[in-house]
């Protein structure tokens, strides 16, 4: 496990970084500025593509926001609400394919089960409030502490979370929920998943050909797992919240943040 041991872009070697073949990246706060998506940044995944990367998206988002993703924006495939499914789609064939990790009665006996846990939350943690894109879910439950909501102080979010943990199921705190799920997964579990099934690429073997771009505690997992992490300046918020360091952070934060690891990485495939 990484500690708080990390440095610039610049300590990125740039033969190590010219040998990245694929750049997995979050979204909330490191792809969004100021919870927007820019142009600037998805010109930079265009360019990164355009040179041959692979890119990937890893969030927490739901399922009806994945498929959209999925869709329309320039990535190679997504994964979703925290790890529990993954979709890409075959423009040749004009089809969505979707893997979920649990079946579909797994699926519906987890939101049962964490139906009653948000009740438990919303009545113990005033200001708490269900995500707004909660409708769009399909394995599981995400409590918004800013995004709609006044923010919420760093203990009551962590009240979120302990409440969540004591019903049984995982919670992971992002920059803008907290997301509850049962299942034994999570975001590193299903990109492993990904990367075998899609693209015939053992990760255990070759994460050091790969980078993660994220910002928050439920990027642990990934900053990890990967050699070449890296978190956008904002990670910093959350110094003392995160079970893993990256191993590079950016100048700036957010959106820009990614772009500035965009340009590192095409800059060195130049020479």
């Amino acid at each position: 496990m990484k500690t708080e041991s990390h440095c610039g872009l610049d300590a990125f070697d740039r033969a190590a970084a010219a040998g990245i073949a694929g750049v997995f990246t979050d979204l909330d706060d490191t792809l969004t500025t100021a919870g927007r998506m820019t142009a600037a940044s998805l010109a930079a995944m265009e360019r990164l593509r355009a040179a041959g990367l692979a890119v990937v998206l890893i969030t927490g988002r739901p399922a009806g926001w994945c498929d959209h993703f999925a869709r329309m924006w320039p990535i190679d495939a997504v994964v979703g609400e925290n790890g529990a499914f993954y979709f890409l789609y075959l423009e040749a064939e004009r089809r969505m394919v979707r893997r979920y990790i649990q079946s579909a009665a797994q699926r519906a006996e987890g939101r049962r089960r964490l139906e009653a846990l948000k009740e438990k939350v919303l009545a113990e943690v005033p200001g708490a409030a269900i995500a707004s894109d909660q409708a769009y879910r399909e394995a599981d439950l995400a409590i918004d502490f800013r995004e709609d909501v006044p923010p919420l102080p760093v203990e009551q979010v962590e009240r979120i979370a302990a409440i969540l943990r004591q019903g049984g199921a995982n919670a992971k705190i992002s920059s803008i929920h907290v997301n509850a799920w049962f299942g034994d997964y999570d975001k590193i579990a299903m990109t492993k998943i990904l990367m075998d099934e899609v693209f015939g690429i053992d990760l255990a073997v070759e994460e050091a050909r790969y980078t993660f771009a994220g910002d928050s505690p439920n990027d642990a997992p990934m900053f990890g797992f990967f050699t070449h992490s890296v978190g956008v300046a904002n990670v910093l918020d959350f110094r003392d919240r995160l079970d893993a360091w990256p191993a590079y952070i950016t100048k700036a934060a957010g959106g820009e943040g990614f772009q500035e690891l965009a340009d590192h990485l095409l800059s060195a495939r130049q020479g």
